[in-house]
């Protein structure tokens, strides 16, 4: 899809779900979650094309799987932290939106406790 398509449905979504959100509140927090769900999945079409580049650029350079891995893991916690987090806002719980923010912060900073540690590593080999 077209940036222009994505952003007519993002448009439109609003629209009905604020159309909603008149009447019963629900319908419109249904609504805002169907249209992220949507435009969601439009955005990983659009990651496979990153994974693939980076995948490449693997092979150009001799650089660990294991890093390149980590690297797109944390680019996947923080894509899904943002997006829940985001519906979260939308319905009204902010509370759990940054539960789900802190939870994608620690997660993040787990996965990237192997890379710092090589480093270190690296640092301390080279000190010796």
């Amino acid at each position: 899809m077209s940036v222009l398509q994505i952003g007519i449905i993002g448009v439109v979504g609003a629209l009905l779900a604020v159309q909603f959100k008149g009447g019963k509140t629900e319908y419109g927090i249904y609504m805002s979650a169907a249209v992220s769900i949507l435009l969601f999945t439009c955005m990983v079409d659009r990651l496979r094309v990153f994974v693939d580049a980076i995948e490449q650029m693997g092979q150009y350079i001799s650089i660990d799987t294991g890093y390149i891995a980590a690297m797109l893991k944390m680019i996947g916690v923080t894509y899904i932290a943002e997006f829940c987090s985001s519906i979260c806002k939308d319905a009204g719980y902010q509370t759990i939106a940054v539960q789900v923010e802190i939870f994608g912060k620690l997660t993040i900073l787990m996965l990237g406790m192997p890379v710092l540690l090589a480093l270190l590593e690296t640092i301390r080999v080279f000190l010796s």
